[in-house]
């Protein structure tokens, strides 16, 4: 499953082309169908819920590795997808303005609603997915979930975008640019070779029955400590 939701969040690449006419300078006061920003806004949004089954179908596993990095990874992953949910309302909002004829008075409102999308597009889906490429490149990586040269793939990527995101972000490079696009390749390539691994092949039989072994002492020591617990503060009698 964890291998067909990587797969589903690259959905969204015609929205490229898609939000072309939306981002214009006055689509509010032009006339046609809205059809293209619409279908665009429900791609991301199938992205934005294949991220966090992403993380959520994983969590099982990874967790056996590091519950805590585990852990990191999902919030991570929820919290980009926040931003893309964010991202779709900001532009659909400039289709809405159209649709009720707003007219001249509302160019200046489209226009902040495009800098407000293209701004948390740089956050939730430039400088997100590093945070979440490396931690899963890692746990992969330690786990050997996946094979290794893989694995380093997403820790490499990592860094790289973060560099793309800064450099945007202080005007080094265009966000829309070649520069800005290389600088995902990447992670890109990661997170879709990883889908297309899973589907294939799945997570390495040995690591998952090493994992199963890695947490099984620490599983016995909680059982022993719950069963140990006072109940209503009374201490349980010993045998």
């Amino acid at each position: 499953m964890a291998g067909v939701l990587y797969v589903l969040t690259f959905v969204s690449i015609p929205t490229l082309a898609l939000y072309g006419p939306v981002k214009s300078a006055n689509y509010v006061l032009e006339s046609g169908p809205d059809t293209a920003a619409i279908v665009g806004g429900i791609l991301e949004i199938v992205v934005a819920l294949a991220g966090i089954g992403t993380a959520v179908t994983l969590f099982p596993i990874l967790k056996k590795q590091n519950e805590s990095l585990a852990l990191g990874l999902t919030a991570a992953r929820i919290l980009e997808s926040a931003t893309i949910f964010v991202g779709v309302a900001f532009l659909l909002s400039i289709v809405t303005l159209r649709t009720d004829g707003a007219g001249a008075d509302s160019l200046v409102t489209s226009h902040a609603l495009v800098a407000l999308y293209d701004r948390i597009f740089l956050l939730g889906q430039s400088f997100m997915p590093a945070v979440c490429d490396l931690l899963l490149g890692y746990m992969l990586y330690q786990s050997r979930l996946v094979p290794r040269r893989l694995a380093l793939i997403g820790i490499a990527g990592a860094p790289l975008l973060v560099i793309g995101y800064l450099a945007v972000l202080f005007g080094a490079i265009d966000q829309h640019g070649g520069l800005a696009g290389l600088s995902a390749l990447l992670v890109a390539a990661f997170e879709f070779s990883l889908g297309i691994w899973l589907i294939v092949k799945g997570f390495d039989p040995g690591a998952v029955a090493a994992l199963e072994r890695k947490r099984m002492p620490f599983e016995q020591t909680r059982s022993s400590v719950e069963a140990a617990r006072p109940v209503d503060g009374v201490p349980l009698a010993s045998t």
